[in-house]
């Protein structure tokens, strides 16, 4: 896809007008918002899978990563008409998020400079209900063996426990691991099953991992966040853009590959992730073919010897 100035693109039978593609978003890599577009337009399908039918909160950066950014929530009244939407509660009113099914409404919120889309665990028919758990790994310091060796000791658990588990490199400084969930237990159950394991990594190395929410109180060791698991929370999706130098990806990686020695978190980015996914290198693909159930798992954590 090449974008010109002023173009409208017929995306799913929608016409998407792209404005100033030329204006440069990334200064240091000199990557411009048509860049951004092509990008999306490209990911769409791997990415669209993961943010399919749920809420998103934007995070855009009209004139810049070097400028100023913000989170949008609710749609614009702009917005055209065929971009879905959903109404959600929030502390004294509503929210109408956007729901991007598709990749006309993709490249819509990219032309609106949204870098990266951050995704609810749920989706809007069943919004107290995830269907994902996240442990976000999130370093301290630069200590990201420390992450890597978190990761692993969490797989080991979640093995044991028979929960399927799959890892994504946030494409800024930590790792994500998710486990796909069938939708059977509501955000305070998945939550308390969340921190009883993370707990449990905690106690194992307790001089490298914490679950301590104050920075200060941190010690350099890695933060192993389970917070996201609640209503309205959010998390990083799949294939999005983070708004960093380079344009790095939060890219879904093998469990192999973490024994990358030279393995980085923000390695690949919007200029390289193609070399990987045009190979069929997709390691989330069956993502939502395993969905689970925590409560044989929660019945098993529940026992003395777990």
């Amino acid at each position: 896809m090449s974008v010109r100035a002023a173009e409208t693109l017929r995306l799913d039978g929608h016409e998407v007008h792209i404005t100033h593609p030329e204006k440069v978003l990334f200064p240091e890599d000199r990557i411009t918002k048509g860049d951004l577009i092509r990008y999306y337009q490209r990911v769409s399908p791997w990415m669209l899978p993961h943010l399919e039918g749920r809420p998103l909160s934007l995070h855009r950066f009209p004139d810049g990563i070097d400028k100023a950014g913000f989170f949008q929530k609710a749609a614009g009244a702009y917005y055209p008409g065929w971009i879905k939407k959903v109404t959600v509660q929030k502390a004294g009113g509503t929210v109408n998020h956007v729901v991007c099914d598709d990749v006309a409404t993709l490249v819509y919120l990219a032309n609106q400079a949204c870098i990266t889309p951050h995704i609810w665990l749920s989706r809007v028919d069943k919004l107290h209900f995830p269907d994902q758990l996240i442990f976000d790994f999130d370093p301290s310091a630069e200590d990201f063996a420390a992450v890597v060796d978190g990761a692993l000791s969490l797989k080991s658990i979640l093995d044991d426990l028979e929960l399927p588990a799959f890892i994504k490199a946030t494409g800024s400084r930590g790792l994500h691991v998710a486990v796909p969930l069938n939708r059977e237990q509501d955000f305070d159950a998945v939550r308390a099953f969340a921190r009883r394991v993370a707990g449990s990594i905690v106690a194992k190395d307790p001089s490298r991992y914490t679950t301590e929410q104050h920075k200060s109180k941190r010690s350099g060791r890695v933060f192993i966040d389970i917070n996201r698991n609640a209503y309205a929370q959010t998390a990083v999706a799949a294939y999005a853009v983070r708004p960093r130098n380079g344009a790095p990806i939060a890219i879904p990686l093998a469990w192999s590959e973490l024994q990358n020695k030279g393995l980085r978190p923000d390695a690949i980015t919007i200029r390289n992730v193609f070399d990987r996914l045009d190979k069929g290198d997709d390691p989330w693909k069956a993502f939502w073919r395993h969905a689970a159930s925590l409560d044989k798992a929660s019945r098993k954590l529940e026992k003395p010897h777990a």
